[in-house]
């Protein structure tokens, strides 16, 4: 199928020269770049379950406002 597609001139510009780099055409870079985004699955990479099981934060601190338990957590470092 024959199809017109608009891309800047400077996308356009790195594609071909990176099709010639690698030997190649314009067109079988852009259908490799099409099929891989097509096969990409978003749902591929999630975050490991990195809770902890504990009481919440030691009794000194439980009923502390941000800045003391920051004060605690950096002193004289800044934060």
């Amino acid at each position: 199928m024959k199809t017109t597609i608009e891309i800047s001139d400077e996308l356009a510009g790195k594609a071909r020269a990176h099709a010639a780099r690698e030997n190649t055409t314009l067109r079988s870079l852009v259908e490799r770049g099409l099929r891989l985004a097509m096969r990409a699955d978003p749902q591929l990479f999630s975050l490991p379950d990195a809770s902890v099981t504990g009481r919440g934060l030691q009794p000194g601190y439980r009923d502390a406002d941000w800045a003391r338990i920051r004060e605690a957590a950096y002193g004289d470092r800044g934060g």
